[in-house]
């Protein structure tokens, strides 16, 4: 724990200085630099308090070990050792999660896509009901959710669906949520009742801000075709070239867009998709570099890989990385995804715990 107080005390000298900071007026009248520092000092505050308290309850320790001693105080030292020694051991491990290594993407918004996979007509009906899922999840968590590109199917699901969800710390809940999904039901076409297993692949990817796009992709990089958008819209759609295709040459990455009236507009899309879609390349490949040096609880981050079971017979749905099972799936797929979201977290956090204590 040595090394950890030394980096906690350097916390908590940060966090003065920018309560310091937050009062002065200079700093006050730049409303972009009041809210970064705000947010640093929100996102600090919590391993602050829980390390006050741990420095207080060592002071009640220490007054209490001074008093063994004394006679008359003897027995109830005794007794507030006994209370004081587990709180001392819960804040420990408190701040050792607190002070984990922090994704940089936790509070950033997020790109979703959604697609059918195995499973014809059925992958793409089960693809539309993760997107209601996620989208029954989102309002619960107060996050808004806007549909970016959509390719639907004549039964009524997705071939592809593509959305952005905005909010606090989307990505940090709902980054475990990419891999493939598989269900187990009984189809609408199904005629003789057998069960039939489906899946379809779910990719988070977090958001990148416009300033961000250059440190991540060198625009030279990038082909962009104009064409003319296809489908219905009247004889406006006929009439411009609005539709935009951006290509990064280096990774192949391909992203189309012509759901909206403008290139401009158009273009915006694209660029957040393509942005969202090269990081997740490379990140993806970074995953499979560090899992296979060790195998984390929540699994390789590879899209392939099979994360959750859905078996709606039995209303039981399983997360196959860390060996979750619940029997409430009906409450699952309206929306109801903290305790399996919860468990992700706790068993990442698990594993790099262990890796700390390891080193």
């Amino acid at each position: 724990m040595d090394k950890i107080f030394e980096q906690l005390q350097t916390v908590v000298d940060r966090h003065d200085e920018l309560n310091e900071l937050l009062a002065d007026p200079e700093v006050m009248s730049d409303s972009k630099r009041y809210m970064a520092l705000s947010k640093e000092e929100g996102s600090i505050r919590e391993t602050v308090t829980v390390f006050k308290q741990y420095q207080s309850v060592l002071q009640d320790i220490q007054d209490a070990e001074d008093l063994l001693d004394d006679t008359d105080m003897a027995e109830l030292a005794r007794d507030d050792l006994k209370t004081l020694k587990p709180q001392k051991a819960s804040l420990e491990e408190q701040l050792k999660v607190l002070m984990l290594p922090q994704d940089p993407n936790d509070d950033k918004n997020i790109i979703m896509e959604i697609r059918g996979a195995a499973g014809g007509d059925e992958s793409s009906l089960f693809a539309a009901d993760l997107l209601d899922m996620y989208r029954k999840y989102a309002e619960k968590q107060n996050w808004h959710i806007n549909l970016i590109d959509e390719s639907a199917t004549e039964v009524g699901g997705y071939k592809e669906v593509v959305v952005m969800i905005t909010g606090n710390n989307v990505y940090s809940k709902l980054k475990f949520e990419s891999g493939a999904h598989r269900v187990q039901r009984v189809p609408v076409t199904e005629t003789q009742g057998r069960v039939h297993t489906s899946t379809a692949t779910v990719g988070v990817m977090p958001e990148f801000e416009d300033v961000d796009a250059t440190d991540l992709i060198d625009p030279k990089d990038v082909r962009e075709d104009v064409y003319r958008s296809s489908g219905a819209g009247g004889q406006h759609v006929n009439k411009t070239s609005s539709a935009i295709r951006l290509t990064h040459e280096p990774t192949g990455i391909t992203v189309a867009m012509q759901d909206e009236r403008s290139q401009q507009q158009n273009r915006a899309k694209a660029w957040k998709i393509l942005n969202a879609r090269v990081y997740d390349y490379f990140a993806q490949q970074n995953e499979a570099e560090y899992a296979q040096k060790r195998k984390t609880a929540v699994g390789t981050g590879d899209r392939s890989e099979r994360i959750r079971t859905y078996n709606f017979p039995q209303n039981r749905v399983t997360d196959h990385r860390i060996g979750l099972t619940l029997n409430k799936l009906d409450r699952v797929m309206n929306g109801e995804l903290e305790d399996i979201i919860d468990a992700l977290i706790i068993a990442d956090q698990t594993a790099k715990l262990a890796d700390l204590n390891q080193h």
